[in-house]
């Protein structure tokens, strides 16, 4: 039998979203991962902080360390030692970040890989990243040399590891990009991004900051008009496509990993509301699983 494609099923928070996450936590279940991003202006405390809290509601912490932010080896040190003495070190997402320029000695997360810090301080499974539909300032064949380089320091490593996608609105760009990195040889798990229910006018907005595809057709795909605005919409229409074409034979392990531009508290409560939906017969919606 195929998985389904919302099991196990990740969130994702910055530093600063601890209180929210306080009022989300019934919604979500326990032991989902939760990511919590390395933005700038948010300092070490606020980032140790944001990882005990999840730990503390009995979920999984999944830290992301930008190597672009990191201005010294000390600095990633400081904060690795400081995951490992909570408890919450055991899971990590490294991305490359936003600085054009390397603001210390690390110039992609290949290198923070490679420093061998990661391990020492009780890392165990390393999130990377990938885009099904490119990036606004890296060009396609650099981006798939990254990925492929990146799972095999993992491998080499003996890491566990996960692929966790930029958000899109087009399911059909992200079912061929997982074939052809599996054509390429990257065979890890891979969590599809996908916004929680938002405001149209968040959404693109986040769209455009990260390169996002938003054409007139690919928006009547998702569910919304770029010529109207107003309103929230959310990805039920995405994740149909998905769950109606994926197939494990050629898309391999496949999850879901909500960025909640809308909050936490509705995105939990909205993918809850979207299973039920998808398993009851009444609604004529085909459950999200592969087949």
């Amino acid at each position: 039998m195929n998985p389904a494609l919302l099991d196990d099923f990740s969130l994702e928070m910055t530093g600063k979203d601890v209180a929210r996450l306080e009022e989300a936590r019934d919604s979500i279940p326990r032991g989902t991962r939760v990511n919590i991003t390395f933005l700038a202006g948010e300092d070490l405390g606020t980032r140790l902080t944001a990882a005990r809290a999840v730990k503390r509601l009995g979920l999984v912490p999944v830290p992301h360390i930008s190597a672009r932010r990191l201005p010294s080896r000390a600095a990633l040190e400081e904060f690795l030692s400081g995951l490992a003495a909570d408890g919450t070190a055991e899971n990590v997402f490294v991305v490359g970040g936003d600085p054009v320029r390397p603001e210390g000695p690390y110039a992609d997360a290949l290198a923070l890989l490679r420093t061998g810090l990661l391990g020492r301080h009780g890392v165990r499974h390393v999130g990377i990243s990938g885009y099904p539909e490119g990036h606004p300032a890296i060009a396609g064949p650099t981006l798939w040399t990254a990925l492929t380089d990146k799972a095999a320091a993992i491998a080499d490593h003996r890491f566990d590891g996960d692929v966790i996608t930029q958000f899109g609105f087009d399911a059909e760009a992200v079912l061929g990009w997982l074939e052809a990195a599996r054509a390429r040889g990257v065979h890890l798990p891979v969590r599809i991004g996908v916004p929680g229910p938002a405001g149209v006018r968040r959404l693109l907005g986040y769209a455009t900051r990260f390169g996002v595809a938003t054409s007139a057709s690919v928006a009547r795909k998702y569910g919304f008009s770029l010529t109207n605005l107003m309103g929230t919409t959310g990805p039920d229409r995405f994740l149909d496509a998905l769950a109606h074409r994926y197939d494990p034979a050629r898309h391999g392990t496949v999850k879901v990993h909500f960025y909640t531009f809308g909050g936490l508290r509705t995105t939990a409560e909205w993918v809850a509301r979207y299973r039920r939906e998808s398993l009851s017969p009444r609604t004529g919606r085909t459950a999200p699983s592969a087949r």
